[in-house]
């Protein structure tokens, strides 16, 4: 079974053209090496791919015969990614609440008194 069709049946993309970008961007490796989206998949085959920040790790059990359910995934594959890595996630989406896009406009009242209370404390 090609790589990016197994990655779709497994439910890491929602789509199979997104997990042939992946391939194509070389965030997806097949024991250590850069895999294209043609490439062929077997069994006991270790599987890193990097999305939204986490490098995940996979070993391939079996291959679905198509599309699975969410239940069912665990049975065509194994993840062995560390918990540290959904950690720092986590902590990547705390220091994302308090930044400001550029041109958002003036700051509001409450942005103003965060500010003045940031300056006051040092």
């Amino acid at each position: 079974m090609r790589i990016d069709k197994y990655l779709w049946c497994v439910r890491y993309y929602k789509t199979r053209s997104l997990a042939t970008q992946a391939c194509k961007k070389g965030q997806i490796k097949i024991n250590d090496s850069v895999a294209k989206p043609s490439r062929e998949v077997y069994p006991t085959d270790k599987i890193e791919l990097r999305k939204d920040q986490i490098s995940y790790q996979l070993t391939v059990n079996d291959l679905p015969p198509n599309r699975v359910g969410a239940k069912l995934v665990d049975i065509y594959r194994t993840d062995t990614t560390p918990k540290d890595a959904f950690a720092a996630k986590e902590l990547l989406k705390y220091s994302k609440d308090y930044y400001r896009k550029k041109g958002s406009g003036r700051p509001t009242k409450k942005d103003r008194r965060d500010i003045d209370n940031f300056y006051e404390e040092e």
